[in-house]
């Protein structure tokens, strides 16, 4: 059987004759940072309370054994997949996240000092780190609602908890040198059909005018506004839709969050991303994979992921763009997701890098759309695979399957002892 250089030499003879430069797309996304998000690990229980109910119309479903129950297992299971996985890494922190050091902090307490571990870790792992405040799981959010809440007590107190998360991200990134991303997500929403929108939407644009009133160091943290159309107990209703946030967002000069698990069942977040940075400097991706109207499950290499890819990568938008993971599932082992998921986030880049855009430009913009759909379909057969697993070798991680091999020894000396 030929070795790998002998098959990625035919492959980039192949990608050549279309003019593209198989080194240089490595290269290029070997640049992209990819932020894993904390969540898969422990089924987003956090530490606050970690035996707590997971609430905000969102769920996590399973019990597949090994979670982590601790900052150190927590880390150590981080590691062991970002080591099968090449790229740059970032990993995406909520709040509940804090390292209390045995103290029991409330939401509004929580401060940079709670985070200067992950701080230190980061630097050690040479990782980015963004960052969540947790509105959720908690009492303040027993009834469905936060930042809109009819009560200015709970407002108040959601105001203050988020005001404390960005002086978070701001220390992190002012220490890392490099910003943080900042999301803030809320549950807000009514299971029946509400009569007063206007009132509860602006409530909502009065609380996070609160948030954002203090200046804040664009080169520590960007801050980004998640929308959903729909949550488990908030069927008829979302406050924070996405023509609110697509709204308050231009308005205040904030990054646009777009999942793509939460819009309508076939609206496609990769059509939103072109419009969206017409009119707005950044924006944020939350990447996972909706199948119905869940939206959480583990990212696969499927049209619409390597759309997503090819449309940031098509613009030149790699600096524009911010790439993060959102998806959560207990019912597999879920280092074993976090790497699929985020290896298929690669994979996506790597393909869209290797499409030969200039030449399907010019078919384009000369109305030969015969020849532009004629070498669409040619890339689809050309051999990525090849190029794939030397991207893998130059990173250093396993190709093909062979990193599963890592996390079932990993599952039976380290989570099965849990």
């Amino acid at each position: 059987m030929k070795n790998i250089n002998e098959i990625y030499a035919a492959a980039k003879e192949a990608y050549a004759a279309y003019g593209v430069d198989t080194d240089a797309a490595i290269a290029r996304v070997a640049s992209i940072p990819v932020s894993m998000h904390c969540w898969q690990g422990d089924d987003v229980r956090g530490f606050e309370t970690p035996d707590g109910d997971l609430t905000g119309g969102i769920q996590t479903t399973g019990n597949y054994p090994g979670a982590a129950h601790s900052i150190d297992e927590l880390r150590c299971d981080f590691e062991k997949a970002a080591s099968l996985i090449p790229g740059k890494k970032r990993i995406s922190l909520h709040a509940i996240y804090a390292d209390s050091c045995g103290d029991k902090v409330g939401r509004c307490d929580i401060a940079p000092k709670h985070f200067a571990s992950w701080v230190d870790w980061a630097k050690q792992k040479d990782l980015g780190i963004d960052f969540n405040p947790t509105c959720f799981s908690h009492p303040m959010s027993a009834d469905g609602l936060t930042l809109s809440h009819p009560s200015a007590e709970v407002r108040d107190f959601w105001v203050e908890h988020c005001k404390a998360s960005r002086r978070i991200a701001e220390y992190i990134g002012g220490e890392l040198r490099n910003a943080v991303v900042t999301n803030y997500w809320i549950p807000d929403g009514f299971k029946d059909i509400p009569v007063d929108r206007y009132g509860a939407r602006a409530r909502l644009v009065e609380s996070y005018d609160r948030i954002f009133a203090d200046p804040c160091d664009k080169a520590c943290n960007l801050d980004a506004l998640e929308s959903k159309v729909f949550g488990i107990g908030a069927e008829s209703c979302t406050i924070g839709s996405h023509e609110f946030y697509m709204g308050y967002v231009m308005k205040n000069g904030l990054l646009l969050t777009l999942d793509s698990g939460h819009f309508h069942p076939t609206e496609m977040i990769s059509d939103k991303i072109s419009s969206a940075l017409l009119f707005m400097d950044d924006i944020l991706l939350h990447v996972s994979r909706p199948v119905r109207w869940d939206s959480d499950h583990v990212v696969i290499f499927d049209d619409e992921l390597r759309t997503i890819a090819q449309e940031i990568l098509r613009g030149g938008f790699e600096k524009r763009v911010h790439i993060g993971l959102d998806f959560f599932d207990a019912s597999i082992n879920r280092i074993a997701a976090w790497v699929i998921g985020t290896r298929n986030m690669q994979k996506a880049l790597l393909y869209a890098a290797l499409e030969p855009t200039e030449a399907l430009v010019k078919y384009e913009h000369e109305g030969d759309f015969t020849s532009r759909l004629a070498l669409l379909e040619e890339c689809r057969s050309m051999p990525f695979g090849a190029v794939w697993e030397k991207y893998c070798e130059m990173q250093g991680v396993p190709g093909g399957m062979n990193w599963l091999d890592e996390v079932r020894s990993y599952e039976r000396d380290v989570l099965a002892k849990r």
